[in-house]
């Protein structure tokens, strides 16, 4: 365990030909104007290097050398790559790297090495043809904590809203189907509970939005509101979580709306991630909820096309950054 009592973030390389490479060099060199922590980056010095050869490198071979982190250079926990890297251009190959990044990182976090993480996006194609088998990121991390795959939840926040899919990358046309009153028990409960532990909000207020238009109107625009979210309202209510009845998505998300919750639990992707990202589209944050460890992770993806051209936005993986930071620093503040 290291003697500080306050260890680095740790950012992962993600997909090493797209731009997490670039974006940590950058934000490394504009950290303190940024008025970041420091951070160690968990990856390929090649990956940094082909974007920025006068970056500062401490490069370190592996966790027990987290403790020697330095201040004036980028401490690197190495992360070889198989193949050679063009920015831009995926190299398959490298999938093992990518997946070897995250494995460093979260043993890092479960050993205490490292306060949290923040992940770089990761190409799930490229993966897939390297060995992947998890559905994705979210739940191969839940994996590495000894999880089963839908423990963890996925929830998206930027300044004024924090939603959670209940559904999450699934077609529309199956979201009835798998929309369950226990998928929404377990969603409310994790959420309320790192709503507490996580973000310091010793009596979260969850909002429920309804699957049907006008939340279904008393059945006669779809049933799903009284067979399958009220019994998860009730129970959640059983274990002491302030809850609402199913609301009108619609009206659920104006600037007063958003005055009466901490979070809501909204049915399938969209109707969460449309009205975070009119509200916010470029600062948007991705936290998993129900794992030992802290996770974030910029709203965006790879961004290919973007990679090596310094024109990618640093907003979401800053954004991404400070909230680790910030739920680093309120673990243990409230205990059940």
């Amino acid at each position: 365990m290291p003697d500080t009592a306050h260890p680095p973030l740790a950012i992962t390389m993600g997909e090493p030909a797209g731009i997490g490479p670039e974006l940590v060099a950058r934000i490394w060199h504009k950290r303190h104007e940024l008025n970041l922590p420091n951070f160690i980056y968990v990856g390929s010095s090649a990956a940094l290097n082909a974007i920025d050869k006068e970056l500062p490198i401490n490069l370190i071979p592996d966790i027990p050398g987290l403790v020697s982190a330095e201040s004036d250079s980028l401490t690197v926990l190495e992360v070889s790559l198989p193949s050679p890297l063009q920015p831009g251009t995926l190299e398959p190959e490298n999938g093992t790297a990518v997946t070897k990044s995250i494995d460093l990182a979260v043993t890092a976090a479960l050993q205490g090495h490292i306060s949290g993480i923040v992940t770089s996006p990761i190409h799930k194609a490229a993966l897939y043809q390297a060995g992947f088998d998890a559905p994705g990121h979210t739940e191969y991390l839940a994996r590495l904590c000894g999880l089963k795959d839908n423990q963890s939840v996925m929830m998206l926040a930027t300044q004024g809203l924090r939603v959670v899919p209940v559904t999450v990358h699934s077609p529309f046309k199956d979201v009835p189907k798998l929309l369950t009153t226990e998928k929404i028990i377990h969603a409310g409960l994790v959420t309320a509970h790192d709503l507490r532990h996580r973000f310091g909000i010793a009596t979260p207020r969850l909002a429920i939005a309804g699957l049907n238009p006008h939340a279904g109107e008393n059945g006669t625009i779809g049933m799903e509101e009284a067979t399958h979210i009220m019994p998860a309202v009730w129970a959640l209510r059983d274990h002491g979580v302030t809850v609402s009845e199913p609301q009108p998505a619609d009206t659920l998300f104006h600037a007063e709306a958003r005055q009466n919750y901490d979070a809501v639990l909204c049915m399938y992707h969209d109707q969460a991630l449309i009205p975070l990202k009119t509200l916010d589209f470029w600062g948007g944050v991705n936290i998993t909820l129900g794992l030992p460890i802290i996770r974030t992770s910029p709203d965006h993806g790879t961004a290919l096309s973007l990679a090596g051209k310094n024109e990618a936005r640093l907003d979401s993986m800053v954004a991404a950054i400070r909230q680790a930071t910030k739920m680093a620093a309120r673990v243990g503040q409230f205990v059940q």
